[in-house]
């Protein structure tokens, strides 16, 4: 059955880990280090974007890598100064947006965890 935001391929994903990632954690993850973990945060939960280039350096998405994006992502925008965790002064439209991200990428990377002490989750 096929619905919103579906990959073009099956993604056979782990189920949701709730462990803390602290940020510390999570901007080491930036696909930059030895291990090449790669994650990117949304509404406080933690995305593993590992295997996805776009994220790594010099792709077109690495200014989320190793941070929550949800304010970037409501705006659909890729602005160093825009990705931040507090999307409380997004518009309603652009909340829409983040929600519909956060559909998009649950359907396709595994959920490692929650960022430590993150008050953005609603």
């Amino acid at each position: 059955m096929s619905g919103k935001f579906e990959p073009k391929t099956p993604v056979q994903l782990n189920p949701p880990k709730d462990d803390p990632i602290s940020l510390e954690e999570l901007a080491k993850a930036n696909g930059e280090g030895e291990d090449g973990k790669c994650y990117v945060a949304i509404k406080g939960l933690v995305y593993d974007v590992t295997g996805n280039k776009a994220y790594l350096p010099g792709g077109a998405y690495h200014v989320f890598a190793g941070k929550d994006a949800s304010k970037a992502l409501g705006k659909t925008s890729t602005k160093v100064e825009d990705v931040d965790a507090d999307w409380s002064g997004l518009t309603e439209k652009e909340k829409g947006t983040l929600d519909d991200w956060v559909t998009f990428f649950s359907k396709r990377y595994n959920v490692v965890g929650k960022v430590e002490g993150a008050t953005n989750f609603a």
